[in-house]
């Protein structure tokens, strides 16, 4: 599939220093964190680390398109919540891979009505976009 062009409208900048084991802050000073590999990778786990900066990022960003679908479909999603999973392991090949949970909550919205925002969603999500034929992501109604 080609690369489609953009027009940006905002780039977020940030700079990490020793990787898994250092520190991660954004070029406004908004974002400045300790990361750590986590305690299952050999690591303290005492900071945050870049899986769980991935899965607040993708939650925040689905949980945005779902409401752009929901606007333009009229539908109220008054408490909806998108959890994002973040998994990390070995790709078989030498490296590193990842897969992603989206487990969408919204209440008041029936199963095959959510099923439908949800899936439109994932269309609309730059996050959805940037990930879709990389990674596995499976959305999950609850």
């Amino acid at each position: 599939m080609p690369i489609q062009p953009i027009d940006v409208l905002y780039t977020a900048t940030a700079t990490a220093e020793n990787g898994r084991d250092g520190r991660v802050a954004s070029d406004d000073g908004k974002l400045d964190v300790v990361v750590n590999p986590p305690k299952e990778m050999g690591g303290n786990g005492a900071g945050t680390n870049p899986e769980q900066l991935f899965a607040a990022g993708f939650s925040a960003c689905f949980q945005s398109a779902l409401g752009v679908v929901a606007r333009r479909e009229k539908v109220d999603i008054t408490g909806s919540r998108v959890t994002a999973k973040v998994g990390i392991g070995r790709n078989g090949e030498g490296g590193f891979g990842l897969t992603v949970e989206l487990a969408v909550s919204i209440p008041g919205v029936d199963e095959a009505a959510a099923r439908g925002l949800v899936e439109k969603a994932h269309q609309v999500c730059p996050y959805s976009n940037a990930t879709r034929g990389n990674i596995e992501v499976r959305l999950t109604v609850i």
